[in-house]
């Protein structure tokens, strides 16, 4: 990206905001399994229909899904799997992060239950 003018950082950041929204990556993990239509993705995320069309749009704008109708109705599949590697790479370091800072709490509350401070508290407890 460093070579990138601001018209190519806007296009990253739209492709980065297309993700940024809970719903779109719920409508995108019912995708994972294959095509689905607007009606099987309203039912299995819970949403209305025109918020998953709305939704849907938006991943389509971006390049990230594709729709084919047939008939009455549209369908909808991944039109870029890389997705899902970027999406796992997202999570396997917030795990990392999370994993990190729940060893870093732990080694505070340690440290707090050992500390002079929480002893003397401790023992002008005990004396009340």
């Amino acid at each position: 990206m460093k070579n990138f003018d601001d018209d190519a950082l806007e296009l990253v950041a739209q492709y980065f905001g297309a993700l940024a929204v809970p719903m779109r990556l719920k409508i995108l993990n019912q995708l994972r399994d294959g095509e689905r239509n607007v009606g099987e993705i309203t039912a299995a995320t819970g949403c209305t229909q025109a918020n998953v069309s709305k939704h849907l749009a938006v991943l389509a704008h971006s390049g990230l899904v594709a729709k084919t109708q047939r008939g009455t109705s549209a369908y909808y599949r991944f039109a870029d799997e890389s997705v899902y590697r970027l999406c796992e790479l997202v999570c396997d370091q917030l795990d990392r992060r999370f994993a990190q800072e729940a060893v870093q709490r732990s080694a505070f509350a340690a440290a707090a239950r050992g500390s002079p401070q929480r002893a003397r508290a401790s023992r002008r407890t005990s004396r009340a």
